[in-house]
């Protein structure tokens, strides 16, 4: 009686279980062999490792440059992005010059001619 009570409160419980152990029974059952996966996959396990001892063997051979031409490592794309370079400035302020030098220019000739 004390073990029918017992089956009784964990009935659930049990079900659950047994439907994960048939679950798990029919997947290992129905699924393909470990040694039938590598020999569909074998190609693309190949080339996949050739690649990899590639990209080892060339990170090996040539190592990364630390510093190109005197520059730390993203300084120019700093300044870049911070702020505009010293080149990129002159030349905007001559041509802010050059426009505003015309427009002067066209004004006074306007008046001229009336």
């Amino acid at each position: 009686m004390e073990i029918q009570k017992l089956l009784l409160k964990f009935k659930f419980h049990i079900l659950i279980a047994s439907i994960f152990t048939i679950f798990i029974f029919a997947l290992i059952y129905l699924a393909p062999r470990f040694l039938d996966v590598v020999k569909y996959f074998w190609p693309l396990l190949l080339s996949t490792a050739l690649f990899l001892v590639a990209v080892v063997l060339f990170g090996w051979i040539s190592p990364p440059v630390s510093e190109v031409s005197g520059e730390k490592t993203g300084e120019g794309i700093l300044e870049f992005v911070a702020g505009q370079p010293e080149q990129l400035q002159t030349h905007l302020h001559d041509l802010h010059e050059h426009e505003g030098g015309g427009e002067d220019e066209e004004g006074e000739s306007s008046s001229k001619v009336e």
